[in-house]
């Protein structure tokens, strides 16, 4: 029904896009792993579920809450709505101070219990995240 130049066009056409399909699913799934998200203390309190998958915390420094260890640094991020208590092995920004904005990085060990592996407050004073002024309802 069809003539050989019709056949080989449409043979070329489902090759180019089923090889297009296939290249978008392979580049999204490797994306996966490195994509990290971000939640308040609110959100993780209305998880049912603790995944493994590194995420991004962030809200303000509650006062009062930082406790300087040995070689660690424990800590409390609230949305003024709920806390989560937060540990860090290494150094801080400079501009690591209760009261302020800060987005941490890391693993859920449970609702309440949170273990950072980067702390991200390296902005100027009277910057905060676009995320974290929306969970602040700010």
């Amino acid at each position: 029904m069809y003539g050989k130049k019709v056949k080989l066009r449409i043979i070329f056409i489902s090759s180019v896009f089923i090889t297009l399909i296939l290249s978008v699913y392979i580049i999204l799934k490797l994306l996966d792993d490195n994509i990290v998200y971000f939640k308040s203390p609110t959100e993780i309190k209305k998880l049912s579920d603790i995944d493994k998958k590194k995420i991004r915390v962030g809200g303000m420094v509650k006062k009062d809450s930082i406790n300087f260890e040995k070689e660690s640094i424990s800590f409390i991020i609230t949305d003024f709505k709920n806390d989560l208590a937060v540990t860090f092995s290494g150094s801080v920004p400079n501009l690591f101070q209760e009261e302020k904005g800060v987005v941490a990085e890391g693993f859920l060990k449970d609702q309440n219990f949170f273990v950072a592996d980067k702390i991200l407050a390296k902005h100027d004073e009277n910057y905060m995240p676009p995320e974290v002024s929306k969970s602040l309802g700010n």
